[in-house]
């Protein structure tokens, strides 16, 4: 078993199909997580303790995913000076537009790194480069990554280029 060194929490385990892409992707660079289902509303005691003891339990990045009102991820800033990234997830009744803004305007000093709406994967992806800054193995993975990206794109245009918009339509 990796040892934790990101905390992956959400308010409900209606959000886990979105916060698994945070997990897939942190799990495809061979780096530690925890997944906690914790509401600041709903459990806040709870809350403030995952995020004041999450340091002393060796994690290094927060992603707190929330929907509708998304205090989740402000309340885990307010308790810990470890980076915390957001995830607003879509609901029915504005389509994540709200959560986006609660996350995304946190008041001076309390700074959530804000993804767009069910932006999980990016918030896996965004972690492991913080993690990078400090560790060469993941530096190297993400680099690969990239390049992986940037081949898939490249193959789709030679494709792309070699039948035409309708032949790349029609065999697709």
């Amino acid at each position: 078993m990796v040892k934790a060194r990101v905390g992956i929490v959400m308010g409900s385990d209606s959000d886990l199909p979105v916060m698994k892409g945070a997990a897939d992707i942190l799990k495809q660079f061979g780096i530690g997580y925890e997944v906690v289902i914790s509401s600041a509303h709903r459990a806040p005691d709870k809350t403030a303790q995952y995020a004041k003891s999450a340091e002393e339990r060796g994690l290094e990045v927060i992603i707190a995913g929330a929907g509708m009102a998304a205090h989740l991820p402000g309340v885990i800033a307010a308790f810990t000076t470890l980076p915390v990234i957001g995830v607003p997830l879509q609901s029915e009744a504005l389509a994540g537009t709200d959560a986006l803004y609660a996350i995304v305007q946190m008041p001076p000093g309390i700074p959530v790194a804000t993804m767009a709406v069910n932006g999980a994967k990016n918030a896996g992806i965004f972690a492991a480069q913080i993690l990078a800054t400090k560790d060469p193995k993941i530096r190297a993975k993400l680099k690969a990554y990239k390049q992986q990206l940037a081949d898939e794109v490249n193959a789709k245009a030679d494709r792309l280029e070699r039948l035409g918009v309708d032949g790349y339509l029609s065999n697709k």
